[in-house]
């Protein structure tokens, strides 16, 4: 199908990613957020419900053969671990997808092309472009490059607290655990933070210390398993 003529950004970006798409259209709709769509310009979230689909299964497939002697209870949180939002949205930032992310105007003044839900959603409707637009074999080619060394790592990455916290959490038919900035100081170049997580039920539990907010999130996970393991 003909298309519309790719910007010089989009060229760029398809070499980043490492598909040329045989119908440009296929990408421009994986790259447009809800907040600039129209009844002539679709947004990317159907793309997005197929990419995680698509995602799923080829993640599902190369840990299957990575590790033969894995059981299911091993490969569901190194699946968990590869298909989230947050390794979504550090693959998008790698390959620099925020930079070409066709935002409305609001979503832009908001920092749109950081944001990891974004980035995440339209890394999967990405994928969903070149599944459509190549075939599944292009699709999962694509994949297994991208996510790369994450897939050895697998195993590491399933035991990130936040992930096990979760885990647990989704186990009980509780919703994801929140997580709080209640303090903030420090230079930029070192920031200190208190953090809190809370579950559904009303538990909570905090932790500190100079480093990333991420970091400082896990601190708070790891705090909340151990109260969790010790009956709390």
């Amino acid at each position: 199908m003909a298309g519309p003529r790719p910007s010089a950004e989009l060229v760029a970006f398809q070499r980043r990613l490492g598909h040329q798409f045989a119908d440009p259209a296929l990408l421009i709709r994986a790259l447009t957020h809800s907040s600039l769509s129209s009844p002539t310009r679709p947004d990317n979230q159907r793309l997005e419900f197929l990419g995680d689909r698509v995602l799923g299964l080829t993640i599902a497939e190369a840990l299957f053969h990575h590790d033969r002697g894995a059981t299911e209870g091993q490969l569901a949180p190194r699946l968990n671990a590869l298909v989230r939002g947050e390794t979504c949205a550090e693959i998008a930032r790698e390959i620099g997808l925020g930079e070409v992310m066709k935002l409305g105007r609001s979503e832009m003044l908001t920092g749109g092309r950081r944001k990891e839900a974004v980035l995440g959603d339209a890394m999967e409707a990405v994928l969903a472009a070149v599944y459509v637009d190549a075939g599944f074999d292009a699709a999962r080619a694509l994949i297994l490059r991208l996510w790369g060394d994450r897939i050895e790592g697998a195993e590491a990455a399933s035991h990130n607290p936040k992930t096990v916290l979760q885990e647990w959490a989704q186990a009980k038919g509780m919703t994801p655990p929140r997580y709080e900035i209640t303090d903030r100081s420090g230079p930029d170049h070192a920031p200190q933070f208190r953090i809190t997580v809370t579950l559904d039920d009303g538990r909570s539990a905090e932790a500190a210390g100079t480093g990333t907010k991420r970091s400082i999130e896990q601190l708070a996970a790891q705090a909340m398993l151990d109260a969790l393991d010790g009956g709390a």
